[in-house]
């Protein structure tokens, strides 16, 4: 039986492969750990900083802090603008798995109308992604506890509490104090493009007329910060850290809310607007524009239906007619005119003319008709004022001719913005040569100017134009700069505003504005006069002058009556005044449109009342 050969190990050769093998694995092994070291270090070191604020973003959520609004106050510290706290309820719709059955277990549990649900998916369109976006704003206490009930069935959910704009006194200041509502995309380019987005990440609203909007800047404020720690669900856990957000500033205006609200009633119905301000500094009194509208429908949110009543209106409510509504100035501007006849020397205080109740051009047929059918007789510079002779007027343009009148006109700031402190202002219309080619391609007729000496024609105005027109001839010639805001509160401290003058109407003699502020005067005094009867018995002495303004010409034969027109070609109604007469201290602008009578019978009675109201509340404040 053949035995199997035995192999002899070699125990050398083995041990050098183990060797090797071992050599190589410790290699490897020392390379991995390199490696990880190498690793380790990167990330321990290295990259350490940024690691660590990725990880903080992880848990750590930075939340901005919208900062409170600044308060409006009127002169004597009664609010007009405030912040009220309300609850909302607020949506993250990328936190929701469902949006469309979230939203109908909603309406159906908090009864939300469909308009709610409507509004929310405008406002999701309008929000940042992963921003809280409102489905009902100012929940009822109700609501607030039957949600909050069953709050845990609606992740992506919440009750927030927050701050809105409410005006107390609605639409008696709208057209004056504004209004604010909610950031749209034109507000977003805007603040983009001004580089103050960033300010603006935890606000909701911005100002968007009157002082809210041309103060924002003031109003707003400085957004704050805060470092919260979160949980997986990015619910917050705690308050890391809080870098608070600055108020914005408190602002006092020149306005008085009780003769605001005085001047607004006393329109009732009547569409127009009303101005009292002091022509010593310009400080608005009184600015009302009618009809007006609920600024709260914007701050907390106008539904459809309300805004397409504000524009489909056949009224405008939202013109505002103090500073944007042009109307013809009739003869409260016969004072500047009368001024610069004599300031050219085309007559005198002495030059007088026959009126027989209507003036003709020369070689032309047509008869422009003084109001008064059987005319005033003779009739100088005083009388023209005093009694509104429009023949003296017609004459003394036509001598004038529109260049002097339009150079001179502008002085007064007609044709052109006065700078009053809100966005919202018309130019209107002082007509020269040059205007109507441009505007008509056509040339100037001398019955235009005619119609000019008695501010018709295509001349308009705005009353808040009237006011600084007025300030001018009682103030002598100095051009006050109309303003709403009185002061800027810092702190304690109030910082009164700037006050402001344009160049001042120089003249060749200043007696000349006396001759105006005294025909002017007698308007109210004088037995003759077209505001005697309204001012008759005041406890004060004053100044001005009516007007009534045609809205559509007459014919020749043609005779006016209010009663038996539609109401759209009804004259306006004007008046511009101030009191007391030596020392003025107020300025009343009045125009009522399409008005049944004119200025002496409807403006110059509300005029009276305002200027009662306010010299009453005057004394009455200073026997406190």
């Amino acid at each position: 039986m053949k035995h199997k050969r035995v192999t002899i190990r070699d125990h050398h050769a083995e041990a050098a492969l183990f060797a090797r093998r071992v050599f190589v694995s410790l290699i490897i092994v020392v390379a991995v750990f390199g490696v990880l070291l190498s690793n380790m270090y990167q990330l321990q070191v290295i990259e350490h900083q940024s690691l660590q604020t990725r990880s903080n973003d992880n848990r750590i959520k930075v939340v901005p802090l919208p900062p409170n609004r600044g308060l409006i106050y009127d002169r004597r510290g009664r609010l007009l603008a405030e912040n009220r706290p309300v609850l909302s309820l607020e949506v993250t719709p990328e936190k929701v798995a469902d949006l469309d059955q979230t939203l109908a277990r909603l309406q159906a549990i908090l009864q939300l109308t469909d308009d709610d649900i409507a509004q929310f998916h405008e406002n999701r369109r309008r929000e940042r992604r992963f921003n809280q976006v409102i489905l009902r704003d100012r929940l009822t206490e109700q609501q607030a506890a039957q949600f909050a009930a069953r709050q845990h069935e609606f992740p992506g959910v919440s009750i927030e509490a927050r701050l809105v704009r409410h005006y107390p006194y609605g639409e008696a200041i709208t057209h004056a104090l504004g209004y604010v509502a909610k950031i749209n995309s034109r507000d977003v380019a805007n603040l983009r493009e001004q580089e103050k987005s960033a300010n603006y990440a935890a606000t909701r609203v911005i100002g968007k007329l009157g002082i809210e909007r041309y103060y924002e800047e003031l109003l707003h404020g400085t957004i704050g910060f805060q470092q919260v720690e979160v949980d997986i669900h990015g619910r917050s856990i705690r308050t890391l850290s809080i870098d608070p957000p600055v108020p914005g500033q408190d602002l006092h205006l020149e306005l008085d809310i009780e003769l605001q609200q005085y001047a607004h009633d006393l329109l009732g119905d009547d569409r127009g607007s009303i101005i009292l301000m002091d022509p010593r500094d310009g400080a608005i009194r009184a600015m009302v524009s009618k009809p007006s509208y609920d600024p709260n429908w914007f701050a907390q949110g106008i539904s459809y239906a309300q805004y397409q009543s504000l524009l489909n209106s056949k009224h405008s409510p939202l013109l505002n007619r103090s500073t944007q509504g042009g109307y013809p100035p009739a003869s409260t501007v016969k004072a500047q005119i009368a001024i610069l006849g004599l300031d050219e020397g085309i007559i005198r205080p002495d030059t007088k003319i026959w009126d027989p109740g209507w003036f003709q051009i020369e070689g032309v047929d047509h008869r422009y008709r003084d109001w008064l059918a059987w005319g005033h007789g003779w009739v100088n510079v005083t009388d023209a004022i005093v009694e509104s002779c429009d023949t003296f007027y017609y004459d003394l343009a036509l001598k004038l001719g529109i260049d002097k009148i339009h150079d001179h006109m502008v002085q007064y700031g007609f044709g052109e913005r006065t700078g009053i402190d809100i966005s919202e202002e018309s130019a209107a219309v002082m007509p020269s040569r040059g205007w109507k080619r441009a505007r008509f391609n056509q040339p100037w007729y001398a019955g235009e100017t005619v119609s000019i000496g008695i501010g018709q024609s295509y001349w308009t105005t705005t009353p808040i134009q009237l006011a600084v027109g007025t300030a001018v001839v009682v103030n002598s010639g100095q051009r006050p700069v109309p303003r709403l805001l009185a002061a800027i509160q810092e702190g304690e401290v109030k910082l009164p505003a700037v006050v402001e003058n344009k160049e001042p109407v120089v003249l060749k003699n200043d007696k000349h504005w006396n001759v105006a502020k005294n025909a002017m005067d007698l308007t109210v005094s004088s037995i003759k006069g077209t505001a005697h009867r309204a001012f008759k018995g005041a406890n004060y002495t004053s100044g001005g002058k009516t007007g009534t303004a045609q809205v559509r010409s007459l014919g020749q034969e043609e005779e006016y009556n209010a009663e038996d027109i539609a109401e759209r070609y009804r004259d306006n109604a004007m008046y511009v005044g101030y009191a007391p007469a030596d020392n003025p201290e107020l300025v009343v602008i009045i125009a009522v449109e399409n008005a049944l009578g004119g200025g002496g019978s409807v403006a110059a009675p509300m005029a009276r009342k305002l200027l009662d109201f306010y010299f009453e509340q005057e004394q009455k404040y200073a026997q406190r």
